[in-house]
């Protein structure tokens, strides 16, 4: 087992009103070489939700996520500790990281994906 840290990433269409959909997880194993996002992203849900939400500008944000996960963009050169630090950073955006948990694994892709069901979908 190694250890591994994870955020939900969440859509907050008002920022003022706190109120959010979980739409991934982002997964870090610094001693698997793993950093990556899975989504699952319920567009009929937001749009209930939230129905001014710009869904294309949601999509956006998460492939700007997963290309920062795998070092693309400003991300380049990076290691994957200080993408992860950069990803998981709070922020006043649409799109935004959760708080950081840990927990143990001995696959962080089986890890995230079953994050992703159990928090997301």
């Amino acid at each position: 087992m190694t250890p591994f840290s994870y955020a939900l990433v969440r859509v907050v269409p008002r920022i003022e009103r706190g109120e959010c959909v979980n739409v991934g997880v982002l997964l870090f194993c610094k001693s698997r070489d793993f950093l990556s996002l899975g989504t699952a992203l319920d567009e009929a849900r937001l749009v209930a939700f939230a129905p001014a939400l710009d869904l294309e500008s949601v999509r956006a944000a998460l492939a700007g996520w997963a290309g920062t996960c795998a070092g693309a963009g400003p991300a380049a050169g990076k290691s994957l500790g200080e993408r992860f630090g950069w990803l998981t950073a709070p922020r006043s955006t649409i799109v935004q990281p959760g708080p950081t948990h840990l927990g143990l694994t001995a696959d962080p892709r089986a890890e995230l994906d079953r994050l992703v069901r159990l928090l997301v979908g």
